[in-house]
């Protein structure tokens, strides 16, 4: 409809490198193809000199920066040559006469080669470039020129066995699975042209079915006597500061715990972390208190913690400290020791605040006392006497 060349490209290479590398690639394949020289000492490869505002023009759908870019990508991958021109402004490129001996398909592009980036350009992330430089490789070691039929004797190549181990997957585990991967496809009788992409493929999906089958397991089973936190767990509780002393010494009580109650939990490990987590708090909390019971000493206050803690009590502060002589006199003559007497003291004062609103509500009604203290006059005296002798805040 267009008075224009069409751009013709591999949708299998697409797949493998890309689908803006494989436009890029398919046009500097037929600009090298018309306008490619050779230059002394390699004879077999062919370079053109160019810039990337000529090329916007054959690829006006991209702005210089995009094609800056995808070309950096072919490079970082070994596709194509780059070396720089007389002039800032254009270069040199090439794409490799040793890749292009190895693509399949009549009108493919080149494959794979290693080669240096000499203009310092960014490189793809790890492990985006190791899959497409695998699956270059994939194509590149074809020796048909069309899809086929995955081999009886089939291996992967290494490039793919490194790939999935990226991923911390085990190297028995990846070769477990290619009888089975073999038999399926030779099944189906279907073809392919790269068979490690998706050998690769199908280890990512069997090892997350794998991880979620072990964690299943785990969270079917019981706890055993013999139950140890793994060294994943004691790892990360390390790395927060724990010391292993202490997470040692807190798995047979831990174990005791879960044993007792005969509960199906699981991810032991995970409530290990949080069990050990929640102790060390408590533990340092406390490092460093002395809590040594002792008793009052004679010019003892309460701290201002108190008084505060008290005010959101809404108990008055000029009353609780005209309690304070009272208090510290009752304890001296009873030498009794305590941890924390400022704890008594808010046991004291508020049972005692709590019973002087009682006596003052009871004061506003003159009959109140007489209903609570029904019988004859002796029993009204026996309770006024209990009442007054009341020392209960000191328990």
């Amino acid at each position: 409809m267009l008075p224009e060349h069409p751009i013709v490209i591999s949708p299998t290479l697409a797949a493998t490198i890309g689908l803006e590398e494989a436009v890029l690639l398919q046009t500097l394949s037929e600009l090298i193809k018309h306008r490619g020289v050779s230059r002394p000492g390699n004879s077999r490869t062919r370079w053109i000199q160019l810039e990337d505002k000529e090329l916007v023009t054959y690829l006006p759908f991209w702005v210089a920066a995009d094609i800056h870019r995808v070309r950096n990508s072919l490079q970082a991958l070994g596709i194509v040559l780059v070396e720089q021109g007389p002039v800032d402004s254009n270069y040199w490129i090439a794409i490799d006469v040793n890749a292009k001996e190895g693509v399949v398909g009549a009108k493919s592009l080149p494959s794979t080669s290693s080669v240096s980036i000499e203009d310092g350009s960014e490189q793809p992330s790890g492990e985006r470039k190791s899959q497409k430089l695998a699956a270059v490789t994939d194509l590149a070691s074809s020796s048909n020129r069309t899809s086929n039929l995955i081999p009886l004797d089939w291996q992967p190549d290494d490039n793919w066995i490194r790939l999935c181990k990226q991923h911390s997957i085990p190297v028995d585990f990846i070769k477990s699975l290619i009888p089975e991967f073999v038999a399926y496809w030779r099944d189906r009788g279907q073809s392919r042209f790269s068979w490690g992409n998706a050998f690769y493929k199908h280890v990512l999906k069997e090892w997350r079915q794998e991880q979620t089958r072990r964690g299943a397991y785990e969270l079917a089973s019981t706890m055993s006597p013999e139950w140890h936190p793994n060294q994943d767990a004691t790892e990360i509780l390390e790395r927060s500061g724990i010391s292993r002393s202490f997470i040692e010494d807190a798995v047979p009580e831990f174990v005791l715990y879960w044993r007792e109650r005969g509960v199906v939990h699981g991810a032991w490990n995970t409530k290990f972390i949080e069990h050990i987590r929640r102790q060390w708090a408590k533990f340092t909390a406390s490092f460093g208190v002395d809590d040594t019971p002792r008793p009052i000493p004679e010019n003892w206050q309460p701290s201002s913690e108190c008084y505060e803690i008290l005010q959101l009590a809404e108990i008055d502060e000029d009353y609780a400290r005209a309690r304070v002589p009272e208090f510290v006199m009752y304890w001296r003559d009873s030498r009794q020791a305590k941890a924390s007497w400022n704890t008594v003291f808010l046991q004291f004062i508020k049972m005692d605040w709590a019973r002087r609103l009682k006596d003052l509500q009871t004061r506003g009604n003159s009959n109140a006392e007489d209903q609570a203290i029904a019988g004859s006059a002796e029993e009204k005296v026996r309770a006024r006497l209990e009442q007054l002798a009341d020392r209960s805040w000191a328990d």
